[in-house]
């Protein structure tokens, strides 16, 4: 049985705690863009047509040491990512072995 691409929201509010909010992308209908805006500043934006996720610096405001320190952390998490993509997609193309779309 092969999954439908899907986004998932979920916002949690409970008494004396931070409202939180979680957005999943589970479809290869994903788009990143990055770039700088006006102020100068630079985003990093994931969208689909459900959802967008946007990041940027500290409070819209200059590059600081710890966007510096977000940027890489995710670079390096993006870098992994793609990693384990390339290692499973190869493994799951290798003769005898069922894709997702085959397995059931």
């Amino acid at each position: 049985m092969t999954m439908r691409p899907y986004t998932y929201l979920t916002l949690s509010m409970t008494p004396d705690s931070a409202p939180r909010l979680a957005v999943s992308f589970h479809t290869a209908d994903l788009r990143v863009h990055a770039g700088v805006l006006d102020k100068p500043r630079p985003y990093l934006e994931f969208a689909t047509p459900e959802a967008v996720v946007s990041i940027s610096t500290s409070g819209a405001g200059p590059v600081t040491d710890a966007d510096l320190n977000t940027a890489r952390d995710i670079f390096n998490a993006a870098a992994r990512y793609l990693a384990d993509c390339e290692r499973l997609h190869s493994e799951q193309s290798a003769p005898g072995k069922a894709t997702d779309q085959t397995a059931a």
